[in-house]
């Protein structure tokens, strides 16, 4: 169901940090050929969550220049049919379980910043537009239907409703979790740096036997989906690599808009001077720098595998995790461009009664 692939080994081991560049670039290309080469998913669409109040300190890191100290991050589910040797696979995407995460310290200690007025200023400006279980309603998927969650990175995430865990019992009872192996092991042992932005007990109790570690980018299936390592934002980051009728989608929160992938070009206060200044290709979305070299060249990497955005050659194809948009109680904020939804394919619904799947 794995396959592993090596394309980028070795590419950020140069002495000199620019020489990894240009290797990463050159590996990047010898990806695409490779991939484009492979079938598309069978069905891909993004479907909108929950928007989020986030620091713009953080967001466009040392790049924004305005007092805003927020920007709005548009969270999104993703789920990616694809086939398998053992049939037809369905993929959720960053199923960010936003009514049983709330106990993220960061989140937490916001809410506990605004005291009385919390109720009202959660309203002003957390947005919850859908639920995971509801875009599935959607869709005409049930819970049993999916085989594999995975995020980018765990920041934030509980996974504890979806595969069962602190006594509760899976949602989703045939999926498991596809996530590097630096990145579990970083759950159950955080430092202070790390532990501001995990959910507490959000992998607490989960069986063994639903998780399924990386230890290196690997195709999924028939290879039109790859989990590809960028480490960086944490230890264990890595990337979603969709290929599409829209090219290869990469799905990352390494970056929170797609200005942050082409910032010379972007219009948000500061972003083109910053990267002028600096000659930065990219503006790294930095809330704890675990990482931060890694990360722009994580960046880089995933800007060189998607390629153009064919709507506007000046940005790149990356279809982000948290996709930051504007928002009145936020000036100046709106990015340049932005990917939006997305929907390629069409899915295909499990037919219960022979097992087959049926088209929708």
């Amino acid at each position: 169901m794995m396959t592993p692939f090596y394309h980028f080994k070795g590419t950020r081991d140069a002495i000199r940090p620019l020489d990894r560049i240009d290797h990463i670039r050159e590996a990047s290309k010898d990806f695409q050929k490779t991939m484009l080469a492979k079938p598309k998913v069978r069905f891909y669409k993004s479907m909108e969550l929950i928007r989020v109040p986030y620091p713009a300190k953080y967001g466009y890191l040392n790049a924004f220049t305005l007092p805003t100290p927020f920007i709005h991050l548009c969270n999104k589910l993703f789920v990616i049919q694809f086939d398998s040797a053992e049939g037809l696979k369905t993929l959720l995407v960053s199923p960010s379980d936003w009514e049983y995460q709330r106990e993220t310290p960061f989140f937490a200690q916001l809410d506990q910043s605004a005291g009385p007025f919390s109720n009202q200023m959660e309203k002003l400006i957390v947005k919850g537009t859908n639920t995971v279980l509801g875009a599935l309603q959607q869709l005409g998927l049930r819970p049993e239907d999916i085989d594999y969650i995975t995020y980018d990175h765990l920041h934030t995430q509980n996974v504890t409703r979806w595969l069962g865990g602190k006594g509760q019992v899976a949602l989703f009872p045939n999926a498991k979790l596809l996530v590097m192996r630096e990145e579990w092991e970083s759950t159950l042992s955080l430092l202070p740096w790390q532990n501001q932005w995990y959910c507490p007990d959000g992998t607490l109790g989960i069986d063994a036997s639903r998780i399924e570690l990386l230890d290196d980018s690997v195709f999924l299936g028939d290879g039109s989906v790859a989990l590809m390592r960028t480490k960086g934002h944490t230890e264990g980051n890595h990337s979603i690599v969709a290929h599409t009728d829209q090219g290869l989608l990469v799905t990352s929160e390494n970056g929170v808009s797609m200005d942050s992938y082409a910032p010379l070009h972007s219009k948000i206060a500061g972003i083109a001077n910053y990267a002028k200044r600096t000659q930065s290709e990219i503006i790294i979305n930095g809330n704890t720098l675990e990482c931060g070299n890694e990360q722009y060249l994580s960046m880089i990497q995933e800007k060189s595998v998607a390629g153009p955005w064919p709507k506007d050659e000046r940005f790149f194809n990356m279809a982000l995790s948290s996709e930051s948009d504007g928002y009145w109680l936020f000036p100046a904020t709106k990015p340049t461009v932005r990917m939006g939804e997305l929907e390629f394919g069409q899915i295909t619904l499990p037919n219960r009664l022979t097992g087959q799947g049926v088209m929708k």
